[in-house]
């Protein structure tokens, strides 16, 4: 009888699973993954050398750092909608034009989370709706001035540097 998957622990938005496993070489084990809803991220534009960032408190790092607006997708919601949505939270603008940069899996070690990257363009402004438990500080840089935090690991979030990689920025 085959083994099946056992839910360890749940979160609103994710799921700790004990997998048993055969793997292609015929080694058998059982594993613990992280079954996610998957989330969005959006680089805003608001000219084509001008990006918003956010500063962020993350609390598994505990400390600050810059980022992308971002947010994991709830129940059957689209990537983009969701994309949109963070715009509106975490930085009070609404995107005119979405464009889907790619996807990405950040962390498939131990976790299945796909990762949905956009650019926005043709912002305007909207009535910011911050969650109670972000502490976000938004600002304007020049591309000149991201490529530079990356560089120097002032920027160190992996979703953030890869939407830039794939505008080309970096």
């Amino acid at each position: 009888m085959p083994h099946k998957n056992r839910t360890v622990a749940s979160a609103k938005n994710f799921s700790f699973v004990s997998k048993p496993l055969t793997l292609p070489n015929g080694h058998r084990g059982t594993y613990l993954c992280v079954e996610h809803n998957g989330a969005a991220a959006v680089v805003p534009l608001l000219s084509k050398d001008k990006a918003i960032l956010i500063r962020q408190f993350r609390i598994a790092l505990e400390e600050y750092i810059w980022e992308i607006p971002a947010g994991t997708l709830e129940k059957n919601e689209k990537p983009e909608k969701c994309a949109k949505r963070e715009l509106i939270e975490e930085i009070g603008y609404k995107a005119g034009i979405m464009k889907k940069l790619g996807t990405i899996y950040p962390a498939v070690g131990y976790s299945d989370e796909a990762l949905h990257l956009y650019k926005a363009t043709g912002l305007k402004k909207a009535k910011l709706m911050r969650e109670k438990d972000e502490i976000i500080e938004p600002k304007v840089f020049t591309k000149v001035q991201v490529r530079k935090m990356i560089r120097s690991g002032r920027i160190m979030d992996s979703k953030t540097i890869s939407a830039f990689a794939m505008m080309g920025w970096v």
